[in-house]
C-alpha cells in the first residue's frame, strides 16, 4: 500500500464547486454507509453464487488464464488496493498493451479503447451487463470500497487526468456504482465524468446513496 501525492496546478474547465475543508469527517454517517455496505455486498454475494458459479464456468471454458483479475487502483486518502474484476481479455492483455506503444498512448488518453481486439467475447457480454465488476463486492466486504461513491482508478490515471480534483475523488472510498456510472457511463466525456465524481463527493449523503 502507498500513498500518492497529488499533482499540483491542472487545466480542467470544471465548475466551481466547494467542497468544506470538514466534508471528509461525518461519522454517522460514515457507520450508516458502512452497515449498508456490507448489508449489501454480503447479501449479493450470497444470492447470486450461482451467477458468480457460471461466469467463473464460462470465463474458464473459453479463454485460458485466471477467472479473476487484480489491478491496483487508488481508494480513500490515495491508499493503494487491489481491485477485483472477472476477466474480459486475454490473459496476456496487459503485455501486449505494453509491447504497443501508439496503442498505449490511445489507452491513456481516455483509459478506455472502443473495440479492443484483446477483449473476449464472453468478455464482451460481461461489461455489457456489468456483470465482469460483481467480484469488487469482495473489496467492499474488505472495506476498500463502497457500494456507492467515484468509480476506481489508476494510479496514473488519477495523476493525470483528474489534476486538482485528485484529493477531493480520493476523500471517500471508491464506488462498485456512482453518479457517473448511472448518468450515461461511456457516452460521457472524461472531463465531464471528472465533474461528476465531484459532484457525488459534495452531495453525498446516506438518501443520495441509497436513490443512486
Amino acid at each position: 500500500m502507498r500513498r500518492i501525492s497529488p499533482p499540483p496546478g491542472g487545466s480542467l474547465l470544471l465548475l466551481d464547486i466547494p467542497i468544506p475543508h470538514d466534508h471528509a469527517r461525518r461519522p454517522v454517517y460514515d457507520a450508516a454507509k458502512r452497515c449498508f455496505d456490507l448489508f449489501v455486498a454480503a447479501m449479493v454475494s450470497v444470492l447470486l453464487t450461482p451467477l458468480w458459479m457460471t461466469v467463473a464456468v464460462l470465463i474458464t471454458l473459453t479463454s485460458p488464464g485466471p477467472v479473476i483479475y487484480r489491478q491496483v487502483r487508488v481508494g480513500k486518502g490515495g491508499q493503494t488496493f487491489l481491485c477485483y474484476k472477472f476477466r474480459t481479455m486475454i490473459a496476456d492483455a496487459d503485455r501486449l498493451l505494453q509491447m504497443d506503444p501508439e496503442l498505449a498512448r490511445k489507452f491513456e488518453t481516455a483509459w478506455k479503447l472502443p473495440n479492443d481486439h484483446r477483449v473476449t467475447p464472453v468478455g464482451r457480454w460481461l461489461r455489457k451487463l456489468s456483470l465482469d465488476e460483481l467480484p469488487q463486492m469482495l473489496n467492499v466486504l474488505r472495506g476498500e470500497m463502497s457500494i456507492v461513491g467515484p468509480r476506481p482508478v489508476q494510479v496514473k490515471e488519477l495523476e493525470d487526468l483528474f489534476g486538482p480534483w485528485a484529493p477531493v475523488v480520493t476523500m471517500v472510498k471508491p464506488g462498485l456504482t456512482s453518479l457517473w456510472a448511472v448518468s450515461g457511463r461511456s457516452l460521457i466525456s472524461y472531463e465531464r465524468r471528472i465533474a461528476l465524481e465531484v459532484e457525488y463527493v459534495r452531495r453525498r449523503s446516506f438518501v443520495y446513496d441509497v436513490l443512486l
